[in-house]
C-alpha cells in the first residue's frame, strides 16, 4: 500500500464494524426507607443512607467509551471466563445492551459497576455478602460464601440495569470487583492491577481510572477515548 493510501484508509468505527441486528443481553429501584417491592416470592424492604454512614471510596474506576465501543460482547466473555471458566454472557459482571433500531450513538449502551460512593447495595445486603474491600482498595464486591440469595442487592441497585448481576447457575449475586478475584487468571487484578474486560476489549472502550468519576447519571463513566 502507498504512502498516499495509507493516509487515506479510514479508522475502524463501530459504524463499519456493526451490521445489523442486535444482542440485547443484560426499572430503575429507588432506595426508600421504608419502600417494599417483591422479587420472586420474597419481600424486599430497602433502607436508605443513613446521614452517619460513612465508607471509604474506591480507589478504582471503570470508564467506558460508548461510541468507539462496538458491541462485540469480548469483554463480557473475557468477564465469564476469568471469573466463572464459562463462556457466559449472563454470568458477565459487564453488560452491553444493544437496540438495533436505534440510531447511532444510541444505540448501544455498556452497564458496570460504579464503585458507588454509597453503595446502597452493601447497606442492604442482610448477610454481609457485599462488602467494601478494604484490603484491596475499597473495591464493593461480593463474597460468594456468604451470599444467602436474597435478591437485595440487586432490588437496592438505583442504577438501571442493576450492575449486581444475577448468577443463576449458583443462586446469587455477583458484581464487578476490578478483578480483585479471578480464580482462571493469573494477571494481579484491583486497582494495582489489570481488569480482564479492559485487556480484551479490542476497540480500547473501555478504561481504568482511580480518579473518581462524576457522579451525576452516567456523565462521568461514559468518557471519549477516542484519538479524534
Amino acid at each position: 500500500m502507498s504512502e498516499d493510501k495509507e493516509k487515506e484508509a479510514p479508522q475502524i468505527s463501530r459504524r463499519k464494524f456493526l451490521k445489523g441486528g442486535g444482542l440485547v443481553v443484560g426499572g430503575a429501584a429507588a432506595a426508600i426507607a421504608g419502600a417494599t417491592s417483591l422479587l420472586g416470592t420474597r419481600q424486599v424492604v430497602l433502607a436508605e443512607v443513613p446521614s452517619s454512614w460513612k465508607v471509604p471510596e474506591s480507589q478504582g474506576y471503570l470508564v467506558v467509551d460508548t461510541k468507539k465501543c462496538a458491541g462485540c460482547a469480548t469483554c463480557m466473555l473475557a468477564c465469564s471466563m476469568v471469573h466463572d471458566k464459562s463462556a457466559n454472557l449472563s454470568l458477565s459482571r459487564i453488560q452491553i445492551v444493544q437496540t438495533a433500531l436505534a440510531p447511532f450513538p444510541h444505540d448501544l449502551d455498556i452497564y458496570q459497576c460504579r464503585q458507588c460512593v454509597d453503595p446502597l447495595c452493601v447497606l442492604n445486603c442482610p448477610a454481609g455478602a457485599q462488602q467494601v474491600d478494604k484490603d484491596n482498595g475499597n473495591v464493593r464486591r461480593v463474597d460468594a460464601s456468604k451470599c444467602v440469595g436474597c435478591g437485595q442487592c440487586l432490588e437496592a441497585c438505583p442504577r438501571p440495569a442493576h450492575r449486581t448481576v444475577w448468577n443463576q447457575m449458583a443462586d446469587k449475586a455477583t458484581k464487578c470487583d476490578l478483578c480483585v478475584d479471578t480464580p482462571y487468571w493469573k494477571e494481579k487484578g484491583g486497582p494495582k492491577g489489570k481488569q480482564a474486560c479492559v485487556q480484551a476489549c479490542p476497540m480500547g472502550a473501555l478504561k481504568f481510572v482511580a480518579k473518581m468519576p462524576e457522579q451525576v447519571d452516567s456523565i462521568g463513566y461514559d468518557v471519549n477515548l477516542r484519538k479524534d
